[in-house]
């Protein structure tokens, strides 16, 4: 009988050369976090809102183009909730991903802002839950891995 969930941590270090305040910052603001977070070469991005405050909601709607890892054509729905928000400290946010029709991970992730002699040091630590049919955890940390870069260009921006 194949298990019907995977649990898995990871955690991601690394630093960046600006000022927690700023790094945050591309957390906060929609126009930014588009940009590292949701905007990719492999989708087409259909829908993006967020509503930064706890309670609030972050969604992503996005068709997967042909010739990706994951069948082309596909829809594929991020939603996020904003659990604990210090300003330029920690985010916390529980998201769910769906593809197609089907819901195929829960997370809860946590961003840690910590101030460095080089700038910023971000602990990046994800608890997941992937269901049947999903990615596997060492496939999202390789996801997180890329995100994590792109964040780097839009800081160097």
């Amino acid at each position: 009988m194949t298990q019907s969930v995977i649990h898995s941590t990871f955690v991601i270090e690394r630093n960046y050369p600006a000022k927690p305040e700023r790094v945050f910052a591309a957390f906060a603001d929609p126009a930014k976090k588009r940009r590292w977070f949701v905007e990719s070469d492999h989708h087409e991005v259909e829908h993006f809102e967020m509503d930064f405050r706890v309670g609030g909601q972050e969604r992503a709607r996005f068709r997967i183009k042909e010739g990706t890892p994951v069948v082309g054509g596909v829809v594929c729905i991020n939603t996020g909730s904003y659990q604990d928000i210090v300003p330029d400290r920690r985010i916390v946010v529980a998201h769910t991903m769906t593809l197609g029709e089907r819901c195929i991970s829960a997370s809860l992730v946590t961003f840690e802002f910590l101030p460095s002699e080089t700038g910023t040091d971000l602990i990046f630590t994800h608890q997941g839950a992937f269901f049947e049919g999903s990615d596997t955890p060492e496939m999202r940390e390789e996801g997180w891995r890329k995100l994590l870069g792109q964040l780097t260009e839009e800081l160097a921006r």
